[in-house]
């Protein structure tokens, strides 16, 4: 094509074709650059938010919280343990004491990091006064739930209270309230100065109506037997002393020392005995059974069995113990002799005209047998067994049989120590049956009632009948040989010719000592045992007008109650009216 422009313009027109090649190739090449611009501006605006609403949230939402945080570490809080409060025996003697734990710091000082408990006489006293530890969350749960005045504000996790005994009893008020301390702290967290401090308020000290002594006669009595030993009041069912023999060391618990070993222990040192064991009472019972009649007018004082040594009825024979162990009978009996002489076939004709189930109902009735809310936790019912019980729980049939081993003790019949001891207290006061109680009733703000008893209206010739039936077997020609003639040295007690008489130990003695009259029943009871060992009974008051004592000693498998339990509870009421 001919140029008819001129060169100049033609030269014009080569240098805008070539602009335009260079504007169009860098115009394809810079649309990548601006979309990374774009994302540059996006992701810078986006920080400037989230750092907008980090400053938010740390200075507006979490404001407070991170001052505190930059606070503590300027200040420390810390616990300042309120002591529990002391447990004292009747006669003032400290049971427990509170023992400081102390921890190093950083500045190599001492600090108080919290004050334990230490028992003092531990395997004497471990059933009754149980031991601390630290709560678990599902008692804090059970706590909270008994509605307690203030109580979600002394019960916190990791508080320590008490596990068992009075210390759990009585926990609310042996623990007080613990204090706090406010302290300015360096950067390595040395002390500088004290900020505040709220003193810790103590427990309220408690005194029991143990005596620690008795118990400590009992415990060496016992000789490491298994088996159970109580005293009480009988006017006011204060216990005066409560052992269950094996023991163990509450101390190790506070420690935690191998505390497995005790738990896996077969002869469970740390099952109460006392309370919670469930034994056939043997002979014991008769006092019950001989009340129970004259109360339903099924026997009266005129009443009375020929002892044939034994009696048979179908296939089965039913024998008195001196029979068995001595080929011999007694004379007839009535119900002030067969208690002398725990006779089994005046109690086996006695339970056959009573009745099984008016006995039942007596029994019932009178609540003899059933749980009486002794102030520490594990007590147990007895078994009062009955035709319909016996069908409800076992299938199976009443036969006079079944009649006559519970007349004596025997059979299904099943109750504890503290439940033999208060009926025992049931003869000795004239017919009340009181409430055992470990803490005593000058502790006005533990809400306890003073001879928290009810009177069952038993008729007081009756009671006379059955009192002087068991002071008889603890004279001679009775079944409690080892008090016969009981008698003490001590020049302090008044001779009154009722509960207290002179005598002399032997013809020609310089020496006055004092005889104290004793009422009591023996019992061995059967088990069951494969090789025929059988459980030692014994229970007694003192004096017989005017008791100021009951003692129940169960020794398992420990053979004859005369022989064995007997002489253990001699020496607790040689002790007794010692002092």
């Amino acid at each position: 094509m001919k140029n008819f422009l001129g060169p100049e313009f033609a030269a014009q027109i080569e240098s805008v074709k070539r602009l335009n090649k260079i504007v169009s190739t860098d115009s394809t090449e810079s649309v990548p650059d601006s979309k990374r611009m774009l994302l540059f501006l996006g992701l810078f605006i986006a920080g400037i938010l989230i750092l907008a609403g980090r400053l938010f949230t740390i200075n507006i939402l979490q404001g407070s919280h991170f001052r505190n945080l930059a606070l503590s570490n300027k200040t420390r809080e810390s616990k300042i343990t309120a002591p529990r409060g002391i447990i004292y025996d009747r006669n003032r003697i400290p049971l427990v004491r509170n023992v400081p734990a102390y921890t190093a710091s950083n500045d190599k000082t001492t600090t108080l990091e919290e004050i334990t408990r230490e028992y003092i006489y531990p395997e004497l006293a471990a059933h009754v006064l149980g031991f601390t530890g630290q709560v678990s969350q599902t008692e804090l749960a059970d706590l909270n739930k008994l509605g307690q005045k203030n109580l979600n504000s002394i019960y916190q996790p990791g508080i320590t209270i008490g596990k068992t005994g009075v210390e759990k009893s009585f926990d609310l008020y042996l623990r007080g309230i613990d204090g706090k301390e406010l302290a300015e702290v360096d950067a390595v967290g040395k002390r500088v100065r004290t900020l505040g401090r709220l003193e810790p308020v103590a427990g309220q000290n408690i005194t029991l109506n143990l005596d620690i002594n008795l118990t400590q006669v009992a415990a060496a009595a016992m000789q490491g037997r298994k088996g159970a030993v109580l005293a009480s009041v009988p006017s006011s069912g204060d216990i005066l002393l409560l052992y269950s023999s094996p023991s163990f060391d509450p101390n190790r618990f506070i420690a935690d020392q191998n505390v497995a070993e005790i738990l896996a222990r077969p002869d469970q040192p740390m099952f109460n005995r006392v309370v919670g064991g469930q034994y056939p009472p043997g002979s014991t019972f008769k006092i019950l059974l001989a009340l129970a009649g004259l109360e339903t007018g099924k026997i009266s004082a005129e009443y009375q069995v020929e002892d044939t040594g034994v009696l048979t009825v179908g296939k089965f024979s039913f024998a008195n113990w001196y029979f068995t162990q001595y080929g011999k009978r007694e004379a007839v009996m009535d119900i002030v002799s067969a208690l002398k002489r725990s006779n089994d076939i005046f109690f086996y004709k006695a339970g056959e005209a009573i009745g099984i189930n008016n006995l039942a109902q007596w029994i019932e009735k009178a609540g003899v047998l059933t749980k009486f809310g002794i102030d520490i936790e594990g007590e147990a019912a007895g078994i009062m067994p009955s035709p319909d019980w016996l069908k409800k729980e076992k299938g199976q049939e009443w036969y006079l049989g079944n009649t006559y081993h519970v007349a004596i003790g025997q059979g299904d019949l099943l109750a504890t120590p503290l439940q033999v001891n208060a009926w025992t207290n049931l003869i000795a006061s004239g017919g009340k049956l009181c409430r055992p109680l470990i803490a005593r009733s000058k502790n006005k703000e533990l809400g306890i009632k003073n001879e928290d008893c009810k009177d069952l209206g038993i008729k007081k010739e009756n009671i006379d009948l059955v009192r002087e039936g068991m002071r008889q077997a603890c004279q001679p020609g009775g079944t409690g040989w080892p008090l016969f003639e009981f008698r003490i040295k001590n020049q302090e007690l008044r001779i009154d010719g009722i509960d207290f008489f002179e005598t002399k130990v032997a013809t020609g003695s310089a020496e006055n000592w004092v005889r104290i009259p004793v009422a009591c029943k023996t019992g061995t009871a059967e088990y069951g045992n494969p090789k025929g060992n059988t459980h030692a009974w014994f229970t007694a008051f003192a004096p017989i007008n005017n008791p100021q004592i009951s003692v129940t000693v169960l020794v398992e498998e420990g053979g004859e109650g005369s022989s064995v339990a007997a002489p253990i509870a001699k020496k607790i009421l040689e002790e007794w009216f010692r002092r």
